[in-house]
Order: structure tokens, then C-alpha cells, then sequence
């Protein structure tokens, strides 16, 4: 595992880029989520979403970063958040079965 030594002679861990999301929502939604489940994602991108409050028109991506040794763990995560939401029913099903309607 590589290290970069900090001014405070540390060692810090290098970043390794997990996933790049598309849309804003997205890297908020899984930073959110890696945040919660204990692995730090720190910003070290010019197209970090969390600087902004509203999501910018032409949103470039970003890329969700974490450190070397949390990645097998964040991948994990990523994969079955894509995997939730690419198996869930699309919102227009799901606003008929809580209304009884099709």
C-alpha cells in the first residue's frame, strides 16, 4: 500500500476513485451513503458535488473517492445501491400499487 507522509509526518492514505456518477443526486446520495457506513470520501476533485447547494445546469460528474484501504467496502456498497435502484419499480407502479390504482 502506498502513503504520502502529511506536514505533521503522518502517514496519510492515498485516495483510489471507486465510481464516477453521473448526475449530482447520485454522488450525493452515495457519498451519503459511504458516510454512513464509516468510510470517509473526501473531496479532493474540481467536480465535487458538495461545494455546491443546488445542482449546477451541466453537472461534469464526479468521482467518488475513498480511501485505499476502505475500497473493496465501498464498492460493495456502491454495487447494491445501483443494484436497488436499477431493480426497483419504475415511479409510476409504484404510485398506483399505494393508491390501489393500475
Amino acid at each position: 500500500m502506498s502513503e504520502r507522509k502529511t506536514g505533521d509526518s503522518r502517514p496519510q492514505e492515498e485516495t483510489v476513485a471507486v465510481h464516477r456518477a453521473d448526475s449530482w443526486t447520485e454522488a450525493v446520495v452515495i457519498r451519503g451513503l459511504l458516510e454512513s457506513a464509516g468510510i470517509d470520501s473526501p473531496s479532493l476533485t474540481h467536480t465535487d458535488p458538495y461545494p455546491f447547494s443546488n445542482p449546477p445546469a451541466h453537472f461534469p460528474g464526479a468521482e467518488i473517492l475513498v480511501r485505499e484501504s476502505q475500497v473493496e467496502e465501498a464498492r460493495q456498497i456502491i454495487a447494491d445501491y445501483l443494484a436497488s435502484i436499477e431493480n426497483a419499480p419504475p415511479e409510476d407502479e409504484e404510485a398506483a400499487e399505494e393508491t390501489g390504482k393500475e
